[in-house]
């Protein structure tokens, strides 16, 4: 069966041409030219991916986001003509999986969705892990991390890394693997991007983030989480 995407953008044109293109490398495509019509096909078709513009007339998408990240986990990707760093770290921030500037080049585009759908079919792997006897338990399918009894809220960014860390418990991850994995592999020099979430996470799930017991550094190589 067909991987199903919504593409959510309110000019005609890009519409037309996404979904085209998408089409013609078989994949099943949903158009919305409005925000709430989106919203609407996200529950109740539960697409694989969402395509989404951020400017658009009656809900902006950054709203849009907000709202889906609410009941679900769906990989989006922004495709908006706003270009600053400040906008692509917004996109991000609030629930994004990747940020897509137009113009943009087809293989490309083509190349992160896949990228995010591969990405998906890994977590969706267990439902839960559960690691030294229950202090950490990290729930895939509500996406709700609990650390020694205490619910703590993860960004989405935050959340897919300790996802790529947890499920290689065990074993040394490059950075570049790391950044790969929850970036993707056209953010290959972003190392100063993964010592900060690094920190960020060791903040929210470590008893004492200077002597971390979940997430360890190799040194000279990567990180690695402790199998225990």
């Amino acid at each position: 069966m067909p991987q199903k995407i919504l593409v959510i953008d309110d000019d005609e044109n890009t519409l037309w041409l996404v979904g085209t293109l998408l089409q013609h490398h078989n994949f099943d495509v949903v158009k919305s030219a409005s925000a709430s019509a989106g919203l609407q096909v996200v529950r109740d078709q539960a697409p694989d991916l969402v395509l989404l513009d951020v400017m658009m007339p009656e809900i902006d998408g950054w709203e849009v986001c907000r709202r889906i990240r609410e009941t679900s986990a769906v990989p989006i990707i922004f495709i908006t003509a706003k270009s600053s760093v400040k906008d692509v770290v917004k996109g991000l921030e609030i629930g994004g999986d990747d940020y897509v500037v137009k113009p943009f080049d087809n293989h490309e585009l083509l190349a992160r969705i896949r990228t995010q759908l591969r990405r998906g079919t890994v977590e969706r792997g267990a439902d839960e892990l559960v690691f030294a006897d229950g202090d950490l338990r990290i729930n895939f399918h509500t996406r709700e991390v609990t650390v020694y009894g205490r619910l703590v809220e993860l960004t989405p960014k935050e959340f897919t890394l300790l996802s790529v860390l947890a499920r290689n418990a065990g074993r040394v991850l490059t950075r570049s693997e790391l950044i790969t994995q929850t970036w993707g592999p056209e953010y290959g020099e972003a190392n100063e991007s993964l010592k900060l979430y690094i920190h960020y996470l060791r903040k929210k799930i470590e008893r004492d983030p200077n002597r971390p017991e979940f997430v360890l550094t190799s040194r000279g190589v990567g990180y690695r989480f402790a199998n225990r």
